[in-house]
């Protein structure tokens, strides 16, 4: 079997053959991986969403938002060790922020708690970060993906949205708004999160972006819910993701204007004339 593993970093020590952990018949890893699942009354939908869940992974971080169903008793009845951490705010980006800062792992994946993802795809997301990629973003849109839960309408939302991000920020996505993704801990203290909606993702892709990070589209298939419906709203939800791209278009360009108008930069550009 053939292990893959980033460096380690100067004074680090070296982890030895017991330390990896199997993944498939030809890959391990040594960096530890934590699954993030933001979930409010999902207990008919976490039995589909943890039996998908690889048993190499580390930690699965629930992220509970007050439910009033029995997500945690299900939660820890399926996966005994998870780590169920209460949400004190409200919002997916609320909770996945939550949960980001629950994780111990090297490697954060996030998925949904609904029964549309497929955590067995977690393996194409962990091999693309140990192969040399900071973030690895699921699209449903790339050659091998696809979806069973999006209408034309909001198929064409996605669309413009993902276009519009494209030519402003130099991205080159094919999806734009799905929460099925997977990073390198270390992304966090470059993108800064502080949103608390459904726009968190969009934020993520645009930060990643913005700090130069490699990002590796990975395929992925998008299920019906299974049970309960969606607090996902096209219009409102489309509205609060335009305003996220037009906010970090504003950043950047007030980013740049400092950086022209720097005073040490002008008095450089002084000595220099």
């Amino acid at each position: 079997m053939s292990s893959v593993l980033r460096p380690a970093a100067a004074g680090q020590d070296v982890p030895t053959a017991g330390q990896y952990r199997p993944i498939s018949t030809h890959m391990a890893i040594a960096p530890p991986v934590s699954v993030v699942i933001p979930a409010m009354n999902e207990a008919e939908n976490l039995p589909y969403v943890f039996k998908t869940l690889p048993d190499w992974i580390h930690e699965v971080v629930l992220v509970d938002g007050n439910s009033t169903d029995d997500t945690v008793a299900v939660a820890r009845e399926l996966w005994p060790e998870v780590k169920v951490v209460k949400q004190h705010g409200k919002g997916k980006g609320d909770a996945l922020i939550t949960g980001f800062e629950a994780c111990t792992g090297d490697i954060i994946v996030m998925i949904d708690a609904d029964g549309s993802a497929d955590g067995n795809e977690i393996v194409s997301y962990v091999s693309a970060l140990v192969s040399g990629a900071d973030f690895a973003k699921g699209s449903r849109f790339a050659n091998g993906g696809g979806t069973d839960d999006m209408t034309f309408i909001r198929k064409l939302g996605n669309w413009a949205l993902c276009t519009i991000v494209n030519r402003k920020f130099g991205a080159r996505y094919t999806d734009l708004c799905y929460g099925y993704n997977a990073f390198w801990r270390h992304c966090l203290d470059k993108i800064d999160l502080d949103c608390t909606g459904f726009e968190v993702e969009t934020l993520m892709n645009i930060r990643v972006v913005k700090a130069g990070l490699k990002v590796q589209e990975i395929p992925s298939h998008e299920y019906l819910r299974i049970h309960g419906a969606s607090n996902l709203r096209a219009v409102r939800d489309g509205f609060r993701v335009l305003r996220v791209i037009l906010g970090e278009r504003s950043n950047r360009r007030a980013l740049r204007r400092r950086t022209h108008h720097s005073p040490l930069l002008d008095s450089v550009r002084g000595e220099v004339s």
